[in-house]
């Protein structure tokens, strides 16, 4: 999702809308473009709290948001799908598991080698690669179906093969925003991406669920080859977007991604971001205890209705967050904003422990997911605006790793706790050891909450 600069783009320009060409303003060196709107009167009445649409305005990032919006839920009916099959052949819930991990390891390590390949050639090309090759394993996926092979093997091993593919393909997509947009629009470019993600895990499911009894558990694949055809193009019109400077005159080897953890480390406000995300994530993630809680704590509601608002909770919040980012997208003390939000998903989770009505545990999931996205928007502009743009590839990269991996380790250690100590007591424990650990985070090391953009 990025765009053009002086020292090295190919002066290809996007069609329909304002072009954008290789030129940007004078002095800049990160390759964002300029900001026309930078001194236009602020935005008053209701659009004020609306979702912050101004990165819409530029043609190139619009283009990659719209392939998003059919991706998003296309991806989710293959990650439907594929756990849906395996249980279908193994009637183990067991294989389902071992599916995750055969799933996570490949998105680890292409991650961070990829952070290192989109640092080191022309993040526009990359991004067709990678795009057709999840493709092309989606139409695998629907090959296998159709023919009925009923092989765990084959599924495990696409599995893999696809999320290598995303591995390489994530970091080069969010590393390109800061190149599409400028500086002050990152917030609100981060609040449209992951509004439209979020949705999609709310909304590929229902989809899934819905379309399996009508054309078949197969053709879910198939569908969701055909709509990465739409996120293919939209890169393919995107313009050229090759490295600065010498950054293309380096190989993409493990050196490179060695070279990126240094960077990590030199730079604390980065190093800081990344903690305050291991902290929400893993100490206060407690969807490992949420069949426990809807069979024990909330059973009289019945335990598939308190399963299904529990996990929905959440993303149900992002997105409710998402959509009134004008609130909080133009804020510029980006490393406040984080730690507030931080802070705020702690005692949301604590409240949620303590609850034992189903509904308003579900409301205090809510607001623990909007304070997510919050702290999601804020995270990915620190890392868009504070890292050079040789290095953003292999932060995001890293920011690959810590997402996926989180919330992983955050399921073992609930699930330990919640057995040792009882789910409602895991999960108040961890709500307030966030709070606790984000206060001081912030009051040991001030580089983020002074952090602005």
């Amino acid at each position: 999702m990025d765009t053009s600069d002086t020292s090295g783009t190919s002066g290809k320009s996007v069609t329909g809308g304002n072009s954008v060409t290789s030129g940007t303003s004078a002095g800049r060196t990160d390759g964002a473009p300029r900001d026309p709107g930078a001194e236009a009167p602020p935005v008053r009445g209701w659009r004020r709290w609306a979702m912050d649409t101004r990165p819409l305005r530029r043609p190139a990032y619009r283009r990659l948001w719209t392939s998003t919006v059919v991706t998003a839920v296309g991806s989710q009916l293959t990650a439907v799908a594929v756990p849906k099959q395996i249980y279908d052949i193994t009637g183990s819930s067991a294989w389902v598991g071992y599916a995750g991990l055969a799933g996570l390891l490949p998105l680890m390590v292409f991650a961070l080698w990829g952070g290192a390949v989109a640092d080191s050639m022309d993040r526009r090309t990359l991004l067709l690669i990678t795009n057709t090759g999840i493709a092309v394993t989606s139409l695998l996926f629907w090959v296998q179906a159709y023919l009925g092979l009923g092989s765990v093997p084959v599924l495990m091993l696409l599995l893999a093969l696809q999320q290598a593919f995303f591995g390489l393909n994530s970091p080069a997509r969010t590393a390109s925003i800061a190149r599409l947009v400028p500086a002050a629009e990152l917030p609100a470019a981060n609040a449209l991406g992951s509004t439209v993600m979020q949705t999609g895990l709310v909304a590929g499911p229902l989809l899934a669920g819905a379309l399996i009894p009508v054309v078949g558990l197969a053709e879910l694949y198939l569908i969701d080859a055909i709509a990465l055809c739409a996120t293919i193009w939209a890169v393919y019109r995107l313009p050229a977007l090759p490295p600065l400077g010498q950054a293309g005159k380096r190989r993409a080897g493990w050196r490179e991604v060695v070279a990126g953890f240094r960077y990590i480390s030199l730079h604390k406000v980065l190093l800081l971001s990344f903690l305050a995300d291991i902290i929400a994530m893993v100490l206060g993630m407690p969807r490992a205890l949420f069949p426990q809680l809807a069979a024990e704590t909330y059973a009289p509601y019945g335990e598939g209705l308190a399963l299904g608002l529990l996990f929905a909770a959440i993303p149900v919040g992002a997105v409710l967050g998402g959509l009134f980012s004008g609130t909080f997208s133009r804020a510029r003390r980006h490393g406040l904003m984080v730690i507030a939000a931080v802070i705020a998903w702690g005692v949301a989770i604590t409240g949620f422990g303590l609850s034992g009505s189903l509904w308003i545990a579900a409301a205090f999931l809510v607001v623990a997911g909007a304070a997510d996205m919050v702290s999601m928007v804020f995270r990915g502009a620190i890392l868009l605006s504070a890292a050079t743009d040789e290095m953003r590839g292999r932060m995001q990269g890293v920011f690959t790793v810590v997402v996926a991996g989180g919330p992983r380790l955050a399921d073992v250690l609930h699930g330990t706790a919640g057995s040792a100590l009882g789910p409602r007591a895991a999960v108040v424990g961890g709500g307030l050891l966030v709070v606790a650990g984000t206060l001081l985070l912030a009051t040991v090391t001030p580089a983020l909450r002074r952090y602005r953009v």
